[in-house]
């Protein structure tokens, strides 16, 4: 499981987006600070693997935060969440090596695609003793594909992708489209444009007589 530290003075929204790292299949929440304070004596006991990390704390910048974490022992990565928009705030958190920003308010989506992104390169860091080039554009280069083609909606991705990861080991789209109460043709589509995006593959499986049934598995 991948922890998070939420960071955000505003207590309900700490809970929302506890909630959304909760919902997220492989992620936990390791605690929650309303202070810059708190994030940072947080972040040094329980060392989080990420920190979602809010701008305006009341008692010092996220920014300020964001240059204590990099040169503690944790070093955790960062995801700013904030309503600065300023792009002297942008540049700082850029500079502070910030994996990604997201302006507050935000649709769960917005967050999921990042921490899908983030636990590829986790994932693809862990396996690793070295890396090529190729490697290393995966790493740095790749990030989140929430463009879909036309006719196709994020919510209903998200719905096939979660039908899809409990598949043991893989699945048709049949079982699918039963799976996410769409039509064949619909999962089809979607389970299609995972394979196009490299989010997940396909194999066939041969039959006795007729075309092999196409099955899916996320990457």
């Amino acid at each position: 499981m991948i922890s998070v530290l939420v960071v955000d003075d505003d207590f309900m929204v700490a809970r929302v987006h506890s909630g959304y790292i909760e919902r997220t299949p492989g992620f936990t929440v390791a605690g929650v600070a309303h202070t810059g304070a708190q994030a940072l004596a947080l972040t040094a006991r329980l060392r989080p693997d990420l920190v979602l990390l809010d701008i305006y704390l009341p008692d010092m910048g996220g920014l300020e935060v964001l240059r204590e974490l990099r040169n503690g022992p944790a070093e955790p990565d960062v995801i700013v969440i904030s309503a600065a928009t300023d792009v002297d705030t942008i540049r700082g958190a850029l500079r502070g090596g910030v994996l990604h920003y997201l302006v507050k308010p935000f649709a769960y989506t917005a967050l999921y695609d990042q921490l899908r992104h983030f636990a590829t390169v986790h994932t693809r860091l862990g396996e690793l003793t070295s890396a090529d080039q190729a490697a290393i554009d995966e790493v740095f280069g790749a990030r989140p594909r929430s463009a879909l083609p036309k006719g196709l909606t994020e919510q209903t991705a998200t719905l096939v992708e979660q039908v899809l990861r409990a598949a043991d080991p893989d699945m048709s789209a049949a079982e699918c489209a039963a799976g996410a109460q769409l039509s064949r043709v619909s999962a089809r589509r979607y389970l299609e444009h995972f394979v196009d995006s490299n989010r997940a593959e396909v194999r066939l499986r041969y039959g006795g007589t007729g075309r092999p049934e196409r099955r899916y598995r996320l990457r």
